[in-house]
């Protein structure tokens, strides 16, 4: 006779980026070993497919397609999946900022861990009187490179790279370019004729970002300076 399977329980979420609700559940033991596994090997490619598979794995709700949610959805779902799986509260060491060297472990409840919005996000950017350009968020891969890349990088090239993958396109009152359309030699061509400022004006699409963000307050034991620190994107909050 078959030994009996175990019923995993269900829960839902509301995606930050559409308000869709989905559901979703634990990740198992099996998938637990295969995500801690691919952290400790420090391999980029190993931690893109762990966590590929868990969240594939642990959304219920068909028609969703994990490659195409905003890397916020991801943080977001990610963060829940792993505070169901494992416990409601973690612990991270954070670095006080007066002296920048203490580390204090602080306590956080995942419930109070959200998606922040900023009103002055824009995905449609002016180049200049004729020219727009229309942005589209950072794929799952980009996500896992920007969160657990651990090889250095040029940061200029890393900029380069990041933003020429999340062009959607280009346009005029007259005309479309669709970045799927060019190659990269012309994206990164494009990108080179602009100015500082436009560059910014990009750069700012990234910055702006709905992210998840939780402030907390710690005390540095040796100097006794309360400080407050503001922790930033799911790599803040792996545990």
């Amino acid at each position: 006779m078959p030994l009996p399977k175990i019923a995993a329980p269900t829960y839902t979420l509301e995606l930050p980026s559409t308000g869709e609700e989905i559901s979703y559940r634990p990740f198992l033991v099996k998938e637990e070993k295969v995500l801690v596994i691919a952290l400790e090997s420090e391999d980029t490619k190993q931690i893109t497919n762990a966590i590929k598979t868990v969240i594939k794995n642990c959304i219920l709700t068909k028609g969703i397609k994990v490659e195409a949610l905003p890397t916020f959805d991801i943080e977001y779902l990610f963060l829940n999946i792993r505070g169901k799986s494992v416990g409601e509260e973690i612990e991270v060491n954070v670095i006080c900022p007066d002296d920048e060297v203490t580390q204090v472990p602080v306590t956080i409840d995942l419930d109070d861990i959200n998606v922040i919005k900023n009103d002055e996000h824009t995905n449609k950017i002016k180049l200049d009187e004729k020219l727009m350009m229309e942005m589209r968020y950072p794929s799952l891969d980009e996500f896992i490179k920007n969160n657990f890349d651990f090889k250095s990088e040029n940061a200029m090239d890393q900029s380069f790279n990041l933003i020429a993958s999340c062009i959607n396109n280009i346009f005029s009152d007259e005309e479309v370019w669709a970045a799927e359309d060019c190659t990269k030699k012309e994206i990164k061509e494009f990108l080179e004729q602009m100015n500082s400022a436009q560059f910014k004006d990009i750069e700012k699409f990234f910055e702006t970002m709905p992210k998840l963000s939780h402030k907390i307050k710690v005390t540095n034991p040796k100097t006794k300076v309360e400080s407050e620190v503001v922790l930033e994107g799911l790599a803040s909050f792996f545990a």
